[in-house]
């Protein structure tokens, strides 16, 4: 039997995840591999989830609280605005849709860089919205480019900062100075999925001043510096009209129970994020480091992950680094054909990582 299904959704090109460690065990054997692919924290996450997340085991035959009450009144201490800014989701691509749906009619558009986190194009495209694509300029966002693809027909535009893969950032006044110029009307959506990493105090953080620009959806996710990535929970903040409509569309129960103890518990321990982030950041001044040593081009990166040019196929690269059980990413598929994408891992991972790649572009 044949189905009929949307004409937008056959298009669709489907996300493609960072190779799971239990995959590269089935097909090459290998027990022990590293994962450098996902920008997972290699840390694991704080001890106060695992006790919280135990104390809640025993009430998960109830639906869990739709709002998420004592996170997000956390949340939004900490930021100095009213819980009724703040949207939890299934992680942040959730909210990513949720804006896709809420926010175009079919044939509207929502502009954003090429290449970019898949999850953009493949929610405006089941919302029968239409992507425009602006190529990167010299691996960074391309503003200028941006500004000219917005239409009539624009309804928002997708800025991520850091940029992943390319781990580029935009400064508060290139910020500022391209929010100026999009039309009142137009969503402005920062992702700031990796924004816990940046170690220069000039890149522009949206949180900094939440709520200044109406016109302004901010983005951040517990997968990454926090280290929840299997959790799956992730926020907006924005405008309370905004925050209205997603919270009218959105599934009663997108998050469960369990993310929703373990977000909190991780939000409250800075203690353990600052430790996460400051051995991370000790992790990519290594790599980077013996990379350089290497001979290799390591592009600049303001997050927990890096680009670096191989000066051959990545791909092949790629397969011979998971037969020496390192996972990383190649990024021919976003069209970078010779570099590849590493996140810092522990400094075992981080050693096994370069003594790996030696091995392998020796041969």
């Amino acid at each position: 039997m044949t189905f009929s299904i949307s004409k937008s959704v056959s298009k669709i090109k489907a996300y493609e995840a960072g190779k799971p460690l239990k995959e590269v065990a089935r097909e090459y054997g290998i027990t022990s591999a590293v994962k450098l692919a996902s920008n997972e924290n290699p840390f694991g996450y704080s001890p106060k989830v695992a006790r919280a997340v135990q104390d809640q085991l025993g009430a998960m035959n109830r639906y869990p609280e739709p709002v998420a009450h004592d996170l997000v009144k956390k949340m939004a201490a900490r930021y100095g605005i009213g819980p009724e800014h703040i949207v939890l989701g299934n992680g942040s691509d959730d909210i990513i849709a949720l804006l896709a749906h809420g926010f175009l009619n079919p044939g509207e558009e929502a502009v954003m860089p090429l290449p970019s986190f898949l999850m953009y194009e493949i929610s405006v495209k089941t919302a029968k919205g239409v992507p425009v694509m602006v190529p990167l300029a010299d691996f960074t966002t391309n503003l200028e480019g941006l500004i000219r693809a917005i239409t009539p027909k624009t309804r928002m535009v997708f800025i991520t900062n850091p940029f992943n893969p390319t781990g580029a950032t935009l400064t508060a006044e290139e910020f500022m100075d391209f929010s100026a110029r999009v039309p009142e009307d137009v969503l402005i959506i920062v992702d700031e999925a990796y924004i816990e990493f940046v170690r220069d105090n000039r890149v522009y953080n949206a949180l900094a001043d939440p709520l200044a620009d109406a016109r302004i959806v901010t983005l951040r996710t517990f997968s990454k510096a926090y280290g929840l990535a299997g959790f799956r929970i992730g926020y907006g903040i924005m405008d309370q009209e905004i925050a209205r409509i997603l919270n009218r569309i959105r599934q009663p129960f997108n998050v469960n129970s369990l993310a929703q103890v373990a977000a909190k518990a991780a939000f409250e321990d800075q203690d353990f994020l600052n430790y996460s982030i400051t051995a991370i950041h000790q992790g990519l001044d290594y790599l980077i480091k013996e990379l350089t040593a290497m001979g290799l081009t390591v592009l600049p990166t303001q997050s927990n992950f890096f680009m670096v040019d191989v000066a051959q196929e990545a791909a092949g690269v790629f397969q011979a680094m998971l037969k020496e059980g390192v996972i990383v990413r190649s990024m021919a598929s976003y069209g970078f054909d010779t570099f590849l994408r590493i996140n810092a891992g522990t400094p075992e991972e981080n050693r096994a990582c370069i003594h790996a790649l030696k091995r392998v572009l020796k041969g």
